[in-house]
């Protein structure tokens, strides 16, 4: 009895098995419940044609590609969850709208292993809201890619969303047309719905195959009066940056904001660290200086950037210390997003530039020392180990006491891949946005200058001025030194550009894809 006891209590206990849709290209289309199965699993089966970003959501999970019949398949999926993993089936689109899951999710089913179903959002729908096309409450939908009925299909109410290839394109315009519908016929046919490299073709039936009959891959065809007003909600295609490859040179940990930024204007952002941000050599200036905090020594810390912020808070975890470790002393930053930085460890900045956020706007607005006003006369400086002395002489002057201190050091990255520094030298980004001067100097020199029909953007005057030096031709910055604002004068002065008809041609289709 005891040893059968035992054995039981030996058993695994079972998985599940989750059949998840990707949807139709774009990640952020992705359900909240298949981001979270994703985050859970242990093993992902994926299709070759899921999005490269969704799969990258299973951060921890072992991925491997669907092989064999449906049979074969579902046997694996049954046969892992068995064993106690939770297994995610991942397909691009939507689950039971494909035949051969279909056929794989009725094979576990009938085992004993329990399942779910995701569904993705359906292209069909997904592809022409991208595009631009209304297609109201009443449409219809098929893929003419098999057997069709024409007639049937040319009599239906509504916007007609087909899928097709192109090599599909002419007999489906001469059936409709055949059918009844008027040759003049509103089409909008899309490529890549979703992605960034989604491009969508106007013309009619009578056109529909000379003029879109040589785009490649899965297409979307949406027939009718509603594809005629697509301009004016065409709001995919139509962004600022749309389609552009934008070098961003930061650090992993910096470059998220920058990149998701970028994003939501259309662009397509390569990050490339130039630098890598290490601890200071000698960590005794530091652990002093966090002493001093606690013991009242300095007036005023400034921070002049996240990293600052950044090495000081971990000082400070390593000596238990919080926020009420800068009781009675007052913070200046030197622009928004060092300020934004300091206001997420729950601490107000009392100054920041009011005009240029620079060392030299900083110093405009900072207060002399005053013997009778202030108590203490210090101030302390934690920085990178290249940074300039603008501002430390600046603040001795003003009659402060300086603590200038190697908060971190900034070492330079290595050399992208070869294709990438190709890719910068020949003029294969449309445009570059640099942070700090250190990362100007770290991308020429592990890469080399930016060729000069891309576009530079600098954050602020210092990184501009260190980009004229070396060369390069400085064409937007920003009011504010920020990454949300260098982002958007990016964006602003490409609009410019396109108004002006001054922009560089398309990049072509075949590039753009494999980058």
């Amino acid at each position: 009895m005891g040893s059968a006891l035992m054995t039981t209590r030996a058993r695994k206990t079972p998985g599940r098995v989750a059949f998840v849709g990707s949807g139709p290209g774009d990640a952020g289309l992705l359900t909240v419940r298949a981001t979270e199965l994703l985050a859970r699993a242990e093993l992902v089966v994926t299709d070759p044609d899921v999005p490269s970003e969704v799969i990258a959501l299973a951060d921890g999970a072992e991925v491997r590609p669907a092989v064999g019949e449906p049979a074969d398949v579902a046997k694996d999926l049954v046969n892992e969850a068995r064993n106690g993993r939770c297994v995610v089936r991942l397909v691009a689109g939507d689950p039971l709208t494909l035949d051969s899951v279909v056929t794989e999710a009725q094979s576990v089913a009938r085992s004993t292993v329990d399942f779910d179903v995701v569904p993705g959002v359906p292209g069909g729908t997904a592809v022409p809201a991208y595009a631009g096309v209304a297609l109201g409450a009443v449409h219809t939908e098929a893929d003419v890619r098999s057997t069709v009925d024409w007639a049937g299909l040319a009599s239906a109410p509504g916007t007609l969303v087909l899928h097709a290839t192109g090599s599909h394109l002419a007999e489906a315009a001469s059936s409709l047309v055949e059918n009844g519908l008027a040759p003049q016929t509103p089409v909008a046919v899309t490529a890549g719905g979703t992605a960034f490299g989604q491009k969508t073709v106007d013309t009619s039936l009578a056109s529909l195959a000379a003029d879109a009959g040589d785009l490649s891959g899965q297409l979307v065809v949406t027939v009718g009066s509603t594809v005629a007003g697509r301009s004016k909600l065409s709001w995919w295609e139509s962004r600022a940056l749309y389609g552009w490859r934008v070098l961003v040179p930061r650090t992993k940990e910096q470059a998220g904001a920058m990149s998701e930024r970028l994003r939501e204007h259309g662009a397509i952002p390569v990050e490339v660290p130039t630098i890598s941000v290490e601890p200071p050599r000698s960590p005794a200036q530091m652990e002093r200086s966090v002493k001093g905090l606690v013991d009242g020594r300095y007036q005023w810390v400034i921070f002049t950037s996240t990293n600052a912020v950044r090495a000081v808070w971990e000082k400070f975890r390593e000596f238990g210390l919080d926020a009420r470790a800068f009781s009675g002393v007052k913070i200046a930053c030197v622009g928004e997003s060092t300020a934004a930085k300091v206001r997420s460890f729950g601490i107000i900045p009392e100054l920041i530039p009011s005009g240029e956020q620079s060392s030299e706007g900083l110093l405009a607005d900072f207060p002399p020392y005053d013997d009778i006003l202030d108590p203490v006369d210090r101030v302390l400086l934690p920085r990178a180990d290249i940074a300039t002395e603008t501002l430390a002489a600046g603040l001795r002057e003003r009659g402060w006491e300086i603590d200038d201190v190697t908060a971190y050091r900034t070492v330079r990255a290595a050399p992208p891949p070869a294709d990438t520094r190709e890719m910068i030298k020949s003029g294969g980004f449309d445009a570059v946005c640099f942070t700090s001067s250190s990362t100007v100097r770290n991308l020429v020199g592990i890469a080399g200058k930016p060729h000069t029909r891309t576009l530079v953007a600098c954050i602020g005057p210092q990184t501009a001025e260190t980009a004229r030096e070396f060369g390069l031709r400085v064409d937007v910055q920003p009011e504010f030194a920020t990454v949300p604002a260098l982002v958007d004068a990016l964006a602003q002065h490409a609009a410019r550009l396109r108004a002006e008809g001054a922009l560089p041609p398309p990049r072509k289709t075949k590039r753009l894809r494999r980058s």
